[in-house]
């Protein structure tokens, strides 16, 4: 599971049948190393997130099955982040 932040959304007409009805956003992925960079993905929402929201998302075969097995999406949101408890070394 990955940890980002809603930045925009993804409107387009022309798409596979399967992605019909969803919701795509651009989300932020928080960077996993010290010092690295955040990275840009869209992923379906599943859970009606919005704009700036600080989301979960899965990827891979995960991402699928929410849905199911045949629509073709690599990542989705999970969860809605209320808050987020971090211990610094």
């Amino acid at each position: 599971m990955l940890i980002g932040k809603v930045v925009d959304n993804v409107w387009a007409t022309r798409k596979d049948e399967k992605l019909k009805g969803l919701k795509l956003m651009v989300v932020e992925v928080e960077g996993t190393d010290e010092g690295r960079g955040s990275r840009k993905m869209v992923a379906a929402d599943y859970i009606g997130a919005g704009q700036d929201d600080k989301v979960i998302i899965v990827t891979g075969s995960s991402a699928r099955h929410i849905f199911d097995a045949e629509t073709p999406v690599d990542a989705t949101i999970v969860g809605i982040i209320d808050s987020l408890e971090s211990e610094k070394e």
